[in-house]
């Protein structure tokens, strides 16, 4: 009897979310746009939807696209960027479809989260991630990984999948930094992590829920616990378990008071509130692991096409640091090097590790090209777009060219707004500068001690859904030590 009471309050919810499914429809379309997207011809020309996208943008005598079916409008114009991310910054949060996506997973971490929360967080995270103590920190745990484990895997074999490698490294990384805790992803053994699995698997089906065809097919499977959502639940479960445990640990011997140097533990001298803890915890963790994996395995994808680069910055490297020298650059010699800089900044701007980031529109707003939004409109500006083009970067907008970066020498920052990568204006990225520092020093160590050769394919690359962006396929190559 209460299985069939279940069956019918099942069937009902089914009948009614199935109602209001039809009622909140997009109107059809039958534009050329919407067609291709709802039938994916753009398959039939392009490998990524990101590539169809920046099509169609190159395109638009705006910058600025409309695909209706998702009520969606999509832009790479920088006079649209800098309105959504500063001028008229109150007016594009990011809203609670956003929220809901990710909601199970970061709860009210920074990244999820809008209003007085998300001040209360992003003032709290500036003054910990701005000092010199925790930067010294971050560099302390990047240098050691660097050196104890990174290089001296490279160097006992040859054949790596360098992505795997890279997310190895992030992961060991972004756990000691965010929560004391070392899961020992990058040892010799490459062991598989239960931690590391259940995060990657939380990531990404979460992030599917973004591509669903409508936000009730995922409500439905989470309420009935179905599918995707029964893993997903499952994975955050252990996400979430894992990261209560150190905090419980930590308030159990005397941790929180900020000695420890991760994040955790100075956070937790500010909060009593553990599940606030978590979250934001959780919420570093995802912004910090896949970003900066992602980041490095598309710049070695690059370097393998453009040798002259990785001479130059062995040039520069024996120039700052001296020849033959076989440890890690220091904090202050990866500051002067302005061309391994440029590099990195130049390989972010052709393969951004976050295509794309959306925001809802409050109120009825027209965008500086003269797009009209109205209220409760998703906008999305595309900076793997805005990377491709030739309005902004010019003729030579699809070639690896680091001088783009450098005046006599010297790097020279872009205009934010047209190189949204660490976003821009109120919301730009506290991380940035621990990130690029991250990203040099493993690229560095890499580029002074080894030969890497990119195998397989030699086609363009192809990305698997989620969060970040992910090579389909990972990026073997063979990795053999110099010869000096």
């Amino acid at each position: 009897m209460e299985l069939l009471q279940l069956g019918l309050a099942s069937l009902l919810f089914l009948l009614s979310a199935a109602m209001v499914f039809v009622a909140r429809l997009k109107p059809y379309c039958a534009c050329e746009t919407c067609q291709t997207f709802l039938t994916s011809g753009w398959t039939l020309k392009y490998n990524n939807l990101c590539d169809w996208y920046t099509h169609l943008l190159a395109e638009s005598p705006t910058g600025t696209i409309h695909v209706h079916v998702l009520g969606n409008v999509i832009t790479a114009n920088p006079a649209n960027v800098e309105h959504m991310l500063k001028t008229n910054f109150v007016n594009y949060p990011k809203g609670k479809q956003f929220s809901a996506i990710l909601g199970d997973l970061l709860g009210r971490g920074i990244f999820n989260v809008d209003g007085d929360l998300w001040r209360f967080q992003r003032k709290m995270a500036s003054l910990e991630l701005g000092s010199v103590s925790v930067r010294s920190y971050a560099f302390d745990i990047v240098t050691s990984e660097i050196e104890s484990r990174l290089v001296p895997l490279l160097r006992s074999r040859s054949d790596f999948d360098l992505q795997d490698i890279f997310r190895r490294f992030s992961f060991d990384s972004i756990c000691r930094f965010s929560f004391g805790l070392d899961p020992e992803c990058l040892v010799p053994s490459l062991p598989a992590s239960d931690f590391a699995a259940a995060f990657d698997l939380a990531s990404r089906l979460s992030a599917e829920r973004a591509v669903a065809t409508s936000p009730i097919v995922w409500r439905m499977k989470r309420f009935l616990n179905l599918g995707s959502e029964k893993r997903l639940k499952q994975a955050i479960r252990s996400v979430h378990g894992l990261a209560e445990e150190v905090i419980r640990h930590k308030r159990e011997h005397g941790g929180g008071g900020g000695g420890d140097g991760d994040l955790l533990s100075r956070f937790m001298a500010t909060t009593d509130d553990d599940v606030f803890l978590r979250d934001i915890v959780v919420s570093f963790l995802l912004a910090g692991r896949d970003t900066v994996a992602s980041a490095l395995t598309t710049f070695f994808w690059l370097l393998s096409r453009n040798p002259s680069t990785v001479e130059s910055i062995r040039e520069e490297s024996d120039r700052v640091m001296g020849e033959l020298r076989d440890e890690g650059a220091t904090f202050a010699e990866l500051r002067e090097m302005h061309h391994l800089h440029a590099a990195v900044h130049e390989s972010m701007r052709l393969f951004p590790p976050v295509q794309f980031d959306s925001k809802f529109c409050e109120s009825d707003d027209v965008l500086p090209d003269g797009t009209f939004v109205s209220r409760g409109t998703r906008v999305t500006y595309h900076p793997y777009a805005m990377g491709r083009m030739e309005r902004i970067w010019g003729e030579d907008r699809l070639e690896f060219d680091p001088s783009r970066w450098l005046q006599n020498g010297v790097f020279k920052q872009q205009d934010p707004f047209k190189y949204p990568v660490f976003q821009g204006g109120v919301r730009v990225c506290l991380g940035k500068e621990m990130a690029l520092v991250e990203m040099k020093a493993v690229a560095l160590s890499l580029i002074q001690r080894f030969d890497i050769h990119v195998t397989g394919s030699g086609q363009g690359p192809k990305f698997m859904p989620g969060l970040t962006a992910t090579l389909r396929g990972g990026l073997p190559a063979i990795v053999q030590e110099r010869k000096h």
